[in-house]
């Protein structure tokens, strides 16, 4: 009798000392096809959408629900619960892959160091003509590191990640149909992220909705700063009087 059950896909195969390449042996994804997060929907009933982030703390939150309330029209806010820094999205996984993305997030993470991220300004995506999401930039030391090595370690695995370049930000909400701009705010908020998540995206009519998969604590050690060092006598500041 036939096994009805998907079959695995093949593993990439690597040479002695070399890790295989994002495509190597593998099924293409959907960034060898060349879609990104924006693109026509690639998801099947053999994948899901997953993708690895940096929650939001409930202490930061209330400040980016209270500018959601400045919005007009056909925007759909994003829940409180579900803010968070997407530090990789990956739009088509194998179900029987989710177990490697865990191992992989535990061996990354382990070894990260607890982030000291800071919200900056509003912005749109896109920017020019009419927007489709409403976001708030986000800040932190060796974020963009964090984030490039993890997609690195994904593609090694064989998977496909989105397309688009790193910009770290919290989305606040998305555009459903004709809607104004809301001027732009500046957030002082700041928090230490001391652990990340490995999320599944579900799509509803009312939204994708959110469901945590596996979370990771941040263990490394901080980087320390190169001490300051003292200027010559000759070129010591000159105390003004």
């Amino acid at each position: 009798m036939t096994d009805p059950r998907p079959k695995r896909p093949a593993r990439p195969t690597s040479q002695p000392g070399k890790k295989p390449g994002p495509k190597a042996g593998g099924r293409p994804g959907p960034k060898a096809a060349g879609k990104g997060r924006g693109a026509p929907d690639t998801h099947t009933p053999t994948t899901q959408r997953l993708f690895f982030a940096l929650p939001v703390p409930a202490d930061v939150t209330p400040a980016l629900v209270a500018a959601q309330g400045k919005l007009r029209g056909n925007w759909r806010s994003v829940p409180a619960d579900q803010m968070h820094v997407t530090l990789a999205y990956l739009p088509a996984v194998p179900h029987d892959w989710v177990d490697d993305l865990k191992k992989l997030g535990t061996r990354l993470f382990t070894d990260a160091a607890p982030l000291d991220l800071k919200l900056r300004g509003t912005g749109y995506f896109p920017n020019e003509g009419s927007p489709r999401v409403w976001f708030v930039k986000v800040e932190a030391e060796g974020l963009n590191e964090l984030a490039a090595a993890l997609r690195a370690e994904i593609q090694a695995l064989g998977l496909s990640t989105d397309d688009l370049p790193f910009k770290a930000h919290v989305t606040l909400a998305r555009k459903k149909g004709p809607a104004p701009r809301v001027p732009p705010i500046l957030f002082p908020e700041h928090w230490t992220a001391g652990s990340a998540g490995l999320h599944r995206s579900i799509l509803r009519k009312t939204g994708p909705i959110h469901e945590t998969v596996s979370t990771f604590r941040l263990r490394g050690t901080p980087a320390t700063p190169a001490p300051a060092t003292e200027p010559a006598p000759d070129e010591a500041i000159q105390e003004t009087p």
